[in-house]
C-alpha cells in the first residue's frame, strides 16, 4: 500500500501530459480561385452529375487498354519506389508516435568484485533487478504531440502523393497508348499515300519516256514518292518508340495483340463535371490534399518551436530489488536467493527539468523560421489551387470545342479528297497540270493527317478530363 502511495506523483505527472498544444490552429485559406466555372462559346457540350468519378476500370472502356493500365500499376518501378516510400514513412510515424508513450524497462545486473584484506581474499556479489521508466518526456507543452503531428502529415502526405502519382501514370499509359494507335493509323496512311505516288510516278515515267511528259513532272512525282517512303520511315520509328515507351511505363513487354492499329471509336465513359463548386470539386485531388497537409505539418512545427522556450520535463523512475555484500537491509551479506525477498525491494523517481535561459536567438529564429514555413506553405496551397483549376478549365475547353473540331477537320477531310479525285481525272484528261495535281494531293494528305490528330485530340480530351478532375485511384478507393 505505501509503495503504490508513493507512486502517486509519478502517475499525476503522467496524467497531466500534453496539457497545452501551442501550434495553432492550420487554418485552411478561401480558394483564390473563380466561384464558378468558366463560361462562354468553349465552354459548352459537358455534363454536370452528382455522382462522384468513377473508378478507372469504369471509365476506360478497351479491355486492351485496362490490360495494359492494370501491367502498369503492378510493374511500374516509379510507383512501386512510390509505395516504398509510403511504407518508409509510415514506419517514421511509428517511431515518433512511440515517444507519446513511457519507455519501460526491465534490467537485471550482477557486480562482482574482489579486493585483499589482511592477506585475505575476498570476493564481493551484488544483484539488481529493476523495472520502470527508462526515460519519458511529460509533455506539457505538446512538444512531442507536435512532433508527432508533423511525422503523421508527413505520412499522410506520402501517401497523397503516390495517389497523385498513380493517376497520372493511368493517364500517361492512356495517352501513350493512344499516342501509339494515332502512329500506327499514320503509319497506314503513309503506305497508301505511298502506294499511290508509286502507281503515278510509274504513268508519269513512262509518259516521259514516250515525251508525253515534261522533265519537270517526272521529277516532281519522283520527289513525292521519296517523300513518302521517307514518311513511312518516320512512323515506323515513332511506332518502335512508342512500344518502348509503353514497355518502360508497364514495367514488362506489352503484348502485340495489346496496341491497337486503329483509333477506338469509344475509349471511355461519357465525361462529365461533378457537382460543386470548383474549390470543392478541385479538393478532391490528391495533390492538393497533399498541399493541405503541408498546412497541417506547418502548424505543428510552429507548435514545436514555440515549446522551446519553455521548460522540458523528463522524468526517470521504477522499481526493484537489490542484494549483496551490505546490501541487503538483513544486514547479512545477500546472495542471488534473496533477490526476491520482500526485504530487498526499492524504488526511484528521478524528475529532470531544463529551461532554456540563453540560446544566441536560436529559438527565436526557430519560430520565426516556423512561421515563414507556415505562410510558405499557405502560398503553395493557394498556388495548387490555382494550377488545378486552370487544369480543369483548360479540360473543359478542350472537350467543349474537340468535338466541333473533329467535325470540321472530317468536313475538309472529305472536301480534300474529292477534290483530289478531280484534280487526278482532270490530269489524265490533260485538263490540269500535274503541278496542279500535286497541290490537290497535298491538301488531301494534311487534311486527313489533321483529322486523325483531332480523333486523337477527342479521345484524349476525355482522359485529360478525367485525370484533371482527380480521377484514378482516389476515384476507385471511394467506390470500394
Amino acid at each position: 500500500m505505501n509503495k503504490t502511495m508513493k507512486m502517486l506523483p509519478l502517475v499525476a505527472v503522467m496524467l497531466l501530459s500534453g496539457c497545452v498544444n501551442l501550434a495553432p490552429d492550420a487554418q485552411q485559406p478561401q480558394a483564390p480561385v473563380e466561384a464558378a466555372w468558366p463560361t462562354g462559346e468553349a465552354y459548352s457540350g459537358f455534363d454536370v452529375r452528382k455522382e462522384a468519378l468513377p473508378s478507372w476500370q469504369e471509365f476506360y472502356q478497351d479491355e486492351r487498354l485496362r490490360t495494359v493500365i492494370a501491367m502498369a500499376l503492378k510493374n511500374n518501378r516509379d510507383l512501386r519506389i512510390a509505395a516504398l516510400k509510403v511504407e518508409k514513412a509510415r514506419a517514421q510515424y511509428g517511431i515518433q508516435r512511440s515517444q507519446l508513450l513511457p519507455t519501460v524497462g526491465v534490467n537485471f545486473q550482477e557486480n562482482v568484485s574482489r579486493k585483499q584484506t589482511a592477506n585475505v581474499d575476498v570476493t564481493n556479489h551484488s544483484y539488481d533487478a529493476s523495472v520502470g521508466l527508462v526515460s519519458y518526456e511529460v509533455d506539457f507543452f505538446g512538444h512531442v504531440r507536435n512532433m508527432n503531428e508533423q511525422a503523421l502529415q508527413a505520412y499522410l502526405a506520402t501517401d497523397d502523393a503516390r495517389a497523385s502519382f498513380e493517376n497520372t501514370l493511368i493517364s500517361e499509359v492512356a495517352m501513350l497508348w493512344l499516342t501509339a494507335a494515332t502512329d500506327n493509323v499514320q503509319l497506314a496512311l503513309q503506305r497508301e499515300i505511298l502506294e499511290t505516288q508509286e502507281e503515278s510516278f510509274r504513268m508519269i515515267e513512262e509518259s516521259y519516256r514516250l515525251g508525253a511528259a515534261s522533265r519537270l513532272d517526272y521529277e516532281q512525282a519522283r520527289t513525292t514518292v521519296s517523300a513518302a517512303r521517307a514518311g513511312i520511315t518516320k512512323y515506323v520509328r515513332a511506332v518502335a518508340m512508342d512500344r518502348n515507351a509503353l514497355d518502360l511505363l508497364c514495367g514488362a513487354k506489352v503484348a502485340e495483340d495489346l496496341i491497337p492499329t486503329d483509333l477506338p471509336a469509344v475509349l471511355t465513359q461519357k465525361t462529365y463535371l461533378p457537382e460543386g463548386l470548383p474549390g470543392d470539386v478541385i479538393l478532391n485531388r490528391p495533390d492538393i490534399r497533399m498541399a493541405e497537409r503541408s498546412l497541417e505539418a506547418a502548424a505543428a512545427n510552429i507548435g514545436v518551436a514555440r515549446a522551446a522556450f519553455l521548460p522540458r520535463v523528463t522524468i526517470m523512475g521504477g522499481a526493484g530489488t537489490s542484494v549483496g555484500s551490505g546490501v541487503a537491509m538483513t544486514g547479512q551479506d545477500g546472495h542471488l536467493s534473496d533477490l526476491f525477498d520482500p526485504m530487498t525491494g526499492y524504488w526511484n523517481f528521478v524528475p529532470k527539468v531544463s529551461l532554456p535561459i540563453f540560446t544566441g536567438g536560436r529559438n527565436i529564429a526557430n519560430l520565426e523560421a516556423a512561421k515563414v514555413s507556415e505562410r510558405i506553405a499557405v502560398a503553395e496551397y493557394e498556388k495548387a489551387i490555382q494550377g488545378a483549376f486552370r487544369e480543369v478549365a483548360d479540360a473543359l475547353a478542350t472537350e467543349g470545342t474537340v468535338e466541333r473540331e473533329l467535325k470540321a477537320l472530317t468536313d475538309l477531310s472529305e472536301a480534300a479528297s474529292k477534290a483530289y479525285e478531280l484534280a487526278d481525272l482532270s490530269y489524265k484528261a490533260g485538263a490540269v497540270s500535274y503541278n496542279d495535281l500535286l497541290v490537290s494531293q497535298r491538301a488531301m494528305v494534311d487534311a486527313r493527317q489533321g483529322m486523325i490528330s483531332a480523333q486523337r485530340a477527342r479521345v484524349a480530351s476525355a482522359v485529360t478530363l478525367y485525370k484533371v478532375l482527380g480521377g484514378g485511384s482516389a476515384a476507385a478507393e471511394k467506390t470500394e
